[in-house]
């Protein structure tokens, strides 16, 4: 259920008033088999023949790979489902699809969740502290997010999910290490299977465009909740992680058009979100708190784009002047 009218409450809810917003495996099963639908109704037109039908087929199938994204998100806080195996089964599927090995996922959005608002704990956003850059990045940077270029979603998976070396430096834990080596090996093969036994050309032909039209997507998604809002850095320091309803004043939401934000499983509201982070997707629009700041989609695409790249990624409102 979408919220339908602005809610009364001053106040933010106690996580003990929410516990009615439990997951459902009927709503989350319902989720699933409907992604999968409009997948296979995405991958037929985008095989069939025609310029038409690809492209109508490419569109189709970068909705439900931005949904697949979602489901990945959900699977990981286990709030899909109802019963929790079915995470560690639709997880590593939704992740694969989505271009994220499912065990990378789980280790790093936790950390995530545990460390926002600190900037250099936060393994997600260490990369966008400030420092000297060199005018090639500055340049590439602006290039992208000027042209549409959906370089941030790209970076996002290669350098958090992907990348073994700073993976193994940030869980240093044997057993960590092998869950997430074998995640990625498993992932890499079964890509390279699916290439061998198809053709690059056909993968090509199934998904290439769908694969940069749901980065685009997520691009402004995934900026819109960090990006250019202030955070904390600990320096070195022995810092506390800020509690889960402490950490709105880190993230931003968006304010979807309602079925958007309902195919979304309300991805959009990113301060419940962190907020409520024990609460599914689906349930978050029914919590009866308007945060502070959620801003229209439209209205943050087109003050974010009015900024240069590198100051949207690389500055906060209390350096640009910019509060988007």
């Amino acid at each position: 259920m979408h919220r339908t009218s602005r809610p009364n409450r001053a106040i933010p809810p106690t996580p003990a008033e929410l516990a009615h917003l439990k997951p459902l495996d009927r709503r989350g099963g319902l989720l699933v088999l409907s992604c999968l639908a409009v997948s296979l109704v995405g991958l037929t037109l985008s095989l069939r023949g025609g310029i038409v039908s690809w492209a109508a087929g490419q569109l189709v199938t970068a909705a439900a790979l931005v949904q697949w994204f979602v489901i990945l998100h959900e699977c990981g806080h286990e709030t899909l489902f109802r019963t929790r195996r079915w995470h560690r089964i639709v997880g590593p599927i939704a992740g694969a699809i989505a271009l994220i090995p499912f065990v990378s996922w789980i280790r790093v959005h936790g950390r995530h969740h545990k460390w926002t608002g600190w900037q250099d704990l936060d393994p997600t956003a260490v990369s966008l502290l400030p420092r000297r850059r060199s005018q090639f990045e500055l340049a590439v940077v602006d290039l992208a997010w000027r042209l549409w270029l959906p370089l941030f979603a790209f970076v996002y998976r290669l350098a958090n999910y992907w990348h073994v070396p700073r993976l193994r430096q940030l869980f240093p834990s044997r057993r960590d290490r092998r869950a997430i080596s074998r995640g990625i090996v498993g992932l890499t093969v079964v890509y390279v299977a699916i290439v061998a036994v198809v053709g690059i050309a056909t993968c090509a032909r199934a998904g290439a465009l769908a694969i940069v039209l749901s980065f685009a997507v997520e691009d402004l998604l995934l900026l819109s909740q960090h990006a250019h809002v202030p955070q904390h850095v600990s320096a070195g320091e022995a810092v506390r992680p800020y509690p889960a309803p402490e950490q709105d004043v880190f993230t931003r939401s968006l304010r979807l058009p309602a079925w958007v934000s309902s195919w979304l499983l309300h991805f959009d509201a990113h301060e419940l979100h962190h907020m409520y982070p024990f609460v599914p997707g689906y349930h978050l629009r029914e919590i009866d708190y308007q945060t502070a700041h959620e801003v229209s989609w439209w209205e943050w695409t087109r003050r974010a784009k009015a900024l240069r790249g590198h100051v949207l990624l690389f500055q906060n409102r209390d350096d640009s002047g910019w509060d988007l």
